[in-house]
């Protein structure tokens, strides 16, 4: 019998493209080049001898044979992807891969996997490049840490870990000095310090001081993308930060920062361990997701 249907790897790119909207948005999911994509859906309408989409400033269109296309072929393909994942698990029952935001591992999770590893010694973990919009679109990773809050991902398994509670730090010859001066009896005070800031959460330092119960607008100075930065330029007297105190804890612990208002401030937000459903019995997910959950208990939020 002579076959009409085109390849998966044509298909999965014409239907990623088509609900992503764009061909290097579908490329990035992928994992391939956005010229792939393009050479793809070129053999795929070759192949049907007529056109499926057209491309504009605005992303792609779908011709009225391409919405047939996809319409009939979308659901197919998860089932597919599904049971393959499904089954890839079976094999690797004692291979778990991993996507971690990079501070949370290298800071929080990686000097504790030693315990997971003595607990489990059969079980073999890699980490996978981390992707702040993880789909779980392609092979791996089996799970990843996210930041946000559970509600976020409603159709996969989600499980809060740890990342909630934040702290004020600075250097500790700037308390002294300015409890020396009589200074910094009220958090307020705090309003005319050099306040430094993650470029990817401005919005901790007003949190901050509404929680504590300060009015105003605070005037954020210099903004660093990377914690590991943010936290130097704070041990380098540069001024404060505000920071997730799981990530803190080494530095507060040897006095290399200190806490000037030690009083408890939760963001609604954390890290979230984040599975697909159809991943979620995987025998070594679901060891290392005890593991993590009882480690992180023991911790502050």
């Amino acid at each position: 019998m002579r076959l009409h249907s085109p390849s998966m790897s044509e298909l999965h790119a014409f239907v990623t493209a088509a609900q992503l909207g764009s061909f290097t948005k579908a490329a990035q999911v992928l994992c391939v080049t956005q010229g792939a994509i393009s050479r793809a859906i070129a053999r795929l309408e070759e192949h049907f001898g007529q056109p499926l989409m057209a491309r504009s400033a605005h992303g792609v269109a779908l011709t009225e044979a391409g919405r047939r296309l996809v319409e009939a072929t979308a659901a197919p393909l998860q089932a597919i992807e599904s049971v393959s994942a499904e089954l890839r698990a079976a094999s690797r029952r004692n291979q778990l891969n991993l996507a971690v935001i990079p501070t949370l591992a290298s800071v929080w999770l990686v000097p504790r996997l030693p315990d997971f590893h003595q607990r489990h010694p059969d079980i073999e973990l890699t980490f996978s490049a981390y992707r702040r919009d993880e789909d779980f679109s392609g092979a791996m990773p089996d799970a990843a840490i996210l930041s946000g809050t559970p509600e976020q991902w409603p159709h996969w398994q989600c499980d809060y870990v740890i990342g909630k509670e934040i702290a004020v730090i600075c250097h500790p010859d700037r308390l002294a000095a300015r409890r020396a001066q009589g200074k910094w009896s009220h958090p307020a005070e705090l309003l005319g310090e050099p306040l430094l800031y993650h470029t990817n959460a401005r919005g901790n330092w007003p949190y901050w001081f509404q929680a504590v119960g300060v009015e105003g607008t605070p005037h954020l100075a210099n903004g660093f993308d990377q914690v590991s930065i943010l936290l130097r330029a704070v041990m380098a007297d540069m001024g404060l930060a505000v920071l997730q105190r799981c990530l803190i804890r080494a530095e507060v612990e040897s006095g290399q920062v200190v806490i000037p208002f030690d009083v408890p401030v939760a963001l609604p937000r954390g890290y979230v361990l984040c599975t697909p459903m159809q991943r979620r019995d995987h025998p070594a997910l679901s060891a290392f997701r005890a593991w993590l959950l009882e480690t992180a208990a023991k911790e502050p939020l």
